[in-house]
């Protein structure tokens, strides 16, 4: 079966500590998607999102610095899951996520690339920089694609 591998590299104005709680508490999460989340801070832990729309359940958790799971969407082929790993760095003015996607249905990968953007990273900029989220799952940063030989994606967002 072939998969997908995606990069995005992403800076926040905010600590790491913020950007980790943005994604594992469920109450944070929610506010990003106005959609239900239950996110489980145990490894092992399920979580839910988007509704039941994103399902899985964590492998590795470092508080404030990085977020392994075992991530899969409605659509994807039974019982498969791909691995996003989120290595959340302190940087001058903030933090850099190093996002990776492992396993991604080839079918799929612009979808999620791109909803990563729209429905992750795009509105953690505008709650750490403006409070507020001003429009949910829309609009762009710059985003620079390369494809490597390897069905990967390396994608900066800024």
């Amino acid at each position: 079966m072939k998969t997908k591998t995606l990069h995005q590299t992403v800076r926040f104005k905010a600590s790491p500590k913020q950007v980790y709680e943005m994604l594992m508490d469920s109450s944070k999460h929610r506010s990003l998607s106005g959609m239900p989340a239950k996110i489980s801070r145990r490894v092992g832990g399920k979580f839910t999102a988007w509704g039941t729309h994103i399902s899985g359940f964590n492998l590795a958790l470092l508080s404030g610095s990085k977020i392994v799971q075992a991530w899969r969407a409605t659509g994807w082929w039974p019982n498969h899951y791909s691995i996003a790993i989120f290595d959340i760095k302190k940087v001058p003015g903030g933090s850099r996520l190093e996002f990776t996607q492992i396993g991604i249905p080839p079918n799929r990968y612009s979808g999620h690339y791109r909803g990563w953007i729209e429905a992750y990273w795009t509105p953690m900029k505008e709650v750490f920089e403006r409070g507020k989220i001003r429009t949910r799952a829309a609009g762009f940063g710059k985003v620079e694609i390369s494809e490597s030989k390897q069905e990967s994606s390396e994608g900066r967002y800024r």
